[in-house]
């Protein structure tokens, strides 16, 4: 049984990660063509980029869906204390998505698609700045009692450090969703998110370094784990595989390849991913909550791992299923048409 308490949650923490990053890489290009379409100078433009996104995009957000399932079955006191600590930015989140799926289908019955436009990018920026709020709140810390609940101010989730984090996520969806449109679209609009995903590389790449550099000074319990041995080599490798990586990606835009980019930046998503469950382990809630803390019952874990694991490979090949069937080029607006 003690093996169990420690081995269950371990596991737990890790399917919990891979839901995240599936979401923030399938659900973040989403997002940032939304933003970008508040770029799009004409109609059919922004037709094209829609088009691109009308056959996948409702899948990827039932990544999040099972995260914040999975959560609240795994670490249930995690689960009330992050959902009371982060009251305001998950609101925020939760009608940026309404916004962003009520304008999609809107629009396309709409005569005067101006609104319902201006709707679906302002839903995915507001979207992408709730998460962002969201993540830089958690890494900060959440305060807690000795029981775990939470005692903070409503607005303790605002802070300098949070803005930074929601600016740079939003620029990675940015960036992320500029390369997807450079594999999916052709000529001019091609040529322009080129252009967007250089920019966007530049912008997360001076967040990433203002994040990395903060973090340590600002965070005692983030400096004592950037610097503790052996991790401390681990976590000085990082940032010099960002920096190749960011590299091999702005080359690959430079050379005009279609597909790399796309790759260079989930790679760029991967790292960043690694980075952040390495200083966060073994908490749920940094510096306040392990994941032995917060886990459920072993039976209750054990019973959750047996329905993820015939869940996962069927949403994987669904997925995949839908990447195949719609791997080609978006060359017109025929969405809304």
């Amino acid at each position: 049984m003690e093996t169990l308490n420690y081995f269950l949650p371990q596991v737990w923490f890790v399917i919990l990660g891979l839901f995240l990053f599936l979401y923030v890489m399938l659900d973040g290009f989403d997002l940032g063509v939304g933003i970008l379409s508040l770029t799009s100078s004409d109609e059919e433009r922004r037709g094209v980029l829609m088009t691109s996104l009308s056959n996948i995009w409702d899948a990827n957000e039932t990544w999040l869906v099972l995260m914040a399932g999975g959560l609240f079955g795994a670490f249930p006191l995690a689960y009330g204390t992050i959902l009371n600590a982060l009251y305001i930015p998950i609101l925020v989140m939760v009608f940026g998505f309404i916004f962003r799926g009520v304008a999609f289908e809107f629009r396309e019955l709409s005569q005067r698609k101006v609104f319902w436009n201006l709707a679906f990018g302002v839903g995915s920026f507001t979207a992408a700045l709730g998460q962002g709020f969201a993540l830089g709140a958690v890494l900060k810390g959440i305060k807690v009692d000795a029981a775990g609940h939470f005692i903070g101010s409503t607005w303790d989730w605002l802070s300098l450090p949070s803005v930074l984090v929601a600016l740079t996520l939003i620029q990675g969806y940015v960036l992320i969703g500029s390369t997807y449109l450079v594999w999916k679209t052709t000529g001019e609009l091609q040529d322009t998110h080129y252009k967007t995903a250089k920019l966007a590389a530049w912008t997360t790449l001076i967040g990433a370094v203002l994040i990395t550099i903060t973090t340590p000074i600002i965070y005692e319990g983030a400096r004592m784990r950037l610097f503790q041995q052996p991790l401390v080599y681990i976590f000085a490798l990082i940032p010099v595989l960002g920096v190749w990586l960011i590299w091999q990606l702005l080359q690959s835009l430079n050379r005009k390849q279609e597909r790399s980019p796309f790759v260079w930046t989930i790679l760029l998503f991967v790292l960043t991913f690694l980075g952040l469950g390495l200083i966060v382990f073994p908490y749920i809630i940094p510096r306040q909550i392990s994941i032995y803390e917060a886990a459920a019952d072993p039976s209750s874990l054990v019973i959750m791992i047996i329905f993820i694991g015939f869940l996962i490979p069927v949403m994987l090949f669904y997925n995949l299923y839908q990447y195949i069937v719609f791997r080609g080029k978006v060359t017109g607006g025929e969405y809304g048409e």
